[in-house]
């Protein structure tokens, strides 16, 4: 076992990371490197579902690795384990919840980077959606990066290196590693060898997910999932009359909505507990009184972080809801014209078959392009329904 086999599909990022981890050790041990192998500062970029995240982890505990007899990473030693287990004590990991990261959460982890590791070798920052940087949290970020402490290496995740997502100024003390969407083969590889899924549906999640490795995953363990795939394609071929619009917007937006509520119920209820127990409730005694009443402020500061959480996960199940929509008329458009082009979609075929045969190529293309608009439309705060309603409107109509 390896930390890389974390890193589905990615070699070049693996042999560049792992050159970077074995030149660390190196520095830790007192030697030096060959220049500009291992750096302080390292952006992943690639489209969803390509492993930035994952990638990052794995480095940060081929970084932390104490075994390094052979090449860092051996994914057995405490260092390995803690942190892709998330416990290491000199690994921080900022993954927004909410639609941001603001620049008082960044301001702290600048304050912590800064000290010496305690029981690691390096101190290890990984900011998971660094595109969700706020100016002010991006600003204090790049103070930071343009003088790190001597032990402290940032790990960056952003879909790309766009200065619509990360900052020139940020990218330009930045290392590139440019990470593509897996092939469907090393994912269902991966399915099986990491995750014990079944061969027959490694393959099927693997061939249906679009190079979401974290979506073939879910696909092939979870039955929900897999329903509210399947409800999200029925839509396109049962938009027959003008009242389906409106019912068809609505189970977009209920999926969405019970997803979120499945996805944070449970943790929202225990993060509430745990406050109330810190703040004395069901306690007795002198002062029990008062420090109850002054739970309220930071109970009420909770339920906005949870509700600021709850809206990012329904926005998140909706843009996923929206790429199979995509897919199914890319699928279609596809068979329209004849391509010998994989289909996104392989297990409907036959829907995408029938969808070609009933609509012209314009019509096709009208329908994936009110697709990307909605997409596009929430991503800058458009009323979710609105603009839900909006497309299946000119889905209905072609």
């Amino acid at each position: 076992m390896s930390v890389w086999d974390e890193v589905v599909g990615q070699p070049d990022a693996v042999a560049t990371l792992s050159a970077a981890a074995e030149a660390a050790a190196t520095i830790v041990a007192g030697g030096t490197p060959a220049p500009g192998v291992m750096t302080h500062a390292w952006l992943f970029t690639g489209p969803p579902g390509s492993g930035r995240s994952s990638t990052a982890r794995a480095f940060a505990a081929a970084l932390q690795c104490v075994v390094t007899d052979d090449r860092p990473g051996c994914g057995e030693c405490s260092g390995c384990r803690t942190t892709l287990h998330g416990t290491h004590a000199d690994v921080r990991v900022v993954a927004p919840e909410g639609l941001s990261i603001s620049v008082a959460e960044m301001r702290s982890l600048v304050q912590i980077s800064a000290r010496r590791p305690t029981s690691g070798r390096w101190q290890v920052v990984i900011i998971e959606d660094a595109d969700r940087l706020t100016e002010g949290a991006a600003n204090a970020l790049l103070k930071a990066v343009e003088e790190p402490p001597e032990r402290t290496v940032f790990l960056l995740c952003a879909p790309s290196d766009h200065p619509d997502d990360v900052s020139v100024t940020i990218r330009s003390r930045c290392r590139l590693v440019s990470l593509g969407s897996p092939r469907p083969s090393a994912i269902a590889s991966a399915l099986e060898a990491v995750d014990g899924i079944a061969p027959e549906m490694a393959q099927w999640a693997a061939s249906v997910c679009g190079g979401h490795v974290g979506r073939a995953r879910r696909l092939a363990v979870d039955e929900e999932t897999r329903s509210r795939r399947e409800a999200v394609l029925r839509i396109p071929l049962a938009l027959r009359k003008p009242a389906d619009v409106f019912t068809c917007a609505d189970e977009l937006i209920k999926a969405a909505e019970e997803d979120a509520t499945t996805a944070n119920e449970a943790r929202n209820e225990a993060e509430r507990e745990a406050l109330e127990t810190a703040m004395g409730a069901g306690g007795t005694g002198k002062g029990t009184a008062a420090a109850t009443r002054g739970a309220k402020g930071a109970l009420k500061d909770l339920e906005k972080r949870q509700k600021s959480r709850a809206t990012r996960t329904q926005r998140d199940s909706l843009d996923m809801a929206l790429v199979d929509l995509a897919g199914f008329y890319r699928d279609a458009l596809v068979t329209k014209t004849g391509s010998e082009a994989a289909l996104m979609h392989p297990d409907r075929a036959g829907d995408s078959k029938t969808a070609a045969a009933q609509w012209s190529q314009e019509s096709i293309l009208r329908r994936l392009e009110a697709v990307l608009a909605c997409r596009e439309a929430i991503e800058v705060n458009v009323k979710p329904r609105i603009a839900i309603e909006a497309m299946v409107t000119t889905l209905h109509r072609g």
